[in-house]
């Protein structure tokens, strides 16, 4: 017998929805493979295998003004940089 699983609504830009599909297994469904990715990403303690993006666990304090520019997505203007944090 399967357990209900609790509805979430997060925005995703359309970057990291590209990313999420192809990490689709068979015919899981998207909200299975995102579930999927966040259970397993902070498995994994190899850097060097850490997306370019933050899949899960905490980011930095400045992420959500800052996504599209940790994303690549946008410039950081002259002065600006990241924050002092890392993933995990």
């Amino acid at each position: 017998m399967s357990k209900p699983m609790p509805r979430r609504t997060i925005y995703l830009p359309d970057h990291v929805d590209e990313l999420v599909r192809k990490q689709k297994l068979g015919n899981e469904s998207f909200s299975a493979t995102v579930a999927r990715l966040i259970q397993f990403g902070p498995l994994d303690d190899n850097e060097e295998n850490w997306p370019e993006w933050i899949g899960s666990g905490e980011g930095p304090g400045d992420l959500g003004i800052n996504a599209e520019k940790y994303l690549g997505l946008k410039p950081w203007e002259p002065g600006e940089g990241p924050g002092d944090q890392s993933p995990g």
